[in-house]
């Protein structure tokens, strides 16, 4: 199976307290037929996107420069996408040519929500952040979240301007 990382980056920061049912490892190209495009449609638009055009976009993700570090939580009975996060992270000439983490797509199935899965995923990826020595970690959230992301150590910064295309 082919990961977009190299799962033994995880493995240490994986929480004791997933239950069984359940294993995080890195997104693999067949996750595609498992429902993870599914998945992300209950966080935002994905389009359409068939095997061949997720495939490309695998390999273009896997083989960049240590980067992309997608998460997912599959439910081992049915083979299913239950929960993912991405932890993204941007060299930088600044901070001694340090990296910047930041997390995005962060999303539990809704019929698995309220099973403290996000917070699973957020404390891996906040784990894996500090062990891949990031200088800062930064998401964007709707003002709903902050109490939970707080949680975990993130800070409310107004200081973010977005435009869309």
């Amino acid at each position: 199976m082919s990961s977009i990382f190299d799962a033994s980056l995880l493995a240490p920061h994986i929480p004791k307290t997933l239950p069984d049912n359940l294993k995080i490892r890195p997104l693999a190209k067949d996750d595609f037929s498992k429902g993870y495009l599914e998945l992300l449609g209950q966080l935002t638009s994905v389009g359409n996107i068939d095997q061949e055009k997720y495939d490309a976009r695998f390999e273009a993700m896997r083989n960049s420069v240590p980067c992309y570090h997608i998460v997912v939580i599959e439910d081992i009975n049915t083979n299913k996408i239950v929960g993912s996060a991405s932890l993204i992270v941007e060299m930088k000439f600044i901070h001694n040519a340090g990296c910047r983490g930041r997390v995005e797509d962060v999303v539990v199935n809704s019929e698995w929500r309220r099973q403290k899965l996000g917070a699973i995923l957020l404390e891996t990826l906040v784990a894996l952040g500090k062990s891949l020595g990031v200088y800062k970690l930064s998401l964007e959230c709707v003002p709903e979240l902050l109490p939970f992301y707080s949680k975990f150590g993130f800070q409310n910064d107004c200081n973010f301007m977005t435009q869309r295309f």
